[in-house]
């Protein structure tokens, strides 16, 4: 379910806008509605939601978390982690996103202070440094599997 970032899309539609952020994850109703959608989808589906999301304040984490629970919604989270240095290539050869992207080096230092402080211990690590996009894909699903 890529819902999450397609709610805060959807947030910078809005007109008259949003107070001005570099990141929709600070509108306050981004959080609760990821939750909601959330909800509602597996009401209506069942089974299981993978959501990709990248949340790298701890507040925000709590909050989803805590409207998770709330509703009974189990969760597994893991977090995708590379060192610095192979992540950083990686931005520079991004064909999707493109090279260099700005945001993602944006993020990088963030990403190290959650990873320093509270993220690693939040969530399941894989650590993707040497692994095929493939390899972590099937790490995931084993250990969900388990």
């Amino acid at each position: 379910m890529a819902a999450a970032e397609t709610i805060g899309e959807t947030l910078m539609d809005i007109t008259p806008g949003l107070p001005a952020t570099d990141n929709f994850q600070h509108w306050p109703p981004w959080r609760p509605l990821v939750v909601e959608t959330a909800r509602r989808v597996l009401d209506c589906t069942g089974g299981v939601l993978v959501v990709p999301m990248t949340v790298l304040v701890e507040q925000y984490w709590r909050e989803i978390s805590s409207g998770l629970a709330r509703h009974a919604i189990p969760l597994r989270r893991f977090v995708l982690h590379a060192d610095q240095d192979p992540l950083r290539g990686r931005i520079a050869g991004d064909t999707v996103v493109g090279p260099d992207s700005p945001l993602r080096l944006h993020y990088l230092e963030p990403y190290a202070e959650a990873a320093r402080t509270w993220l690693h211990g939040e969530a399941e690590v894989v650590d993707t440094t040497r692994l095929t996009p493939a390899q972590t894909a099937l790490q995931i699903a084993e250990a969900v599997k388990n």
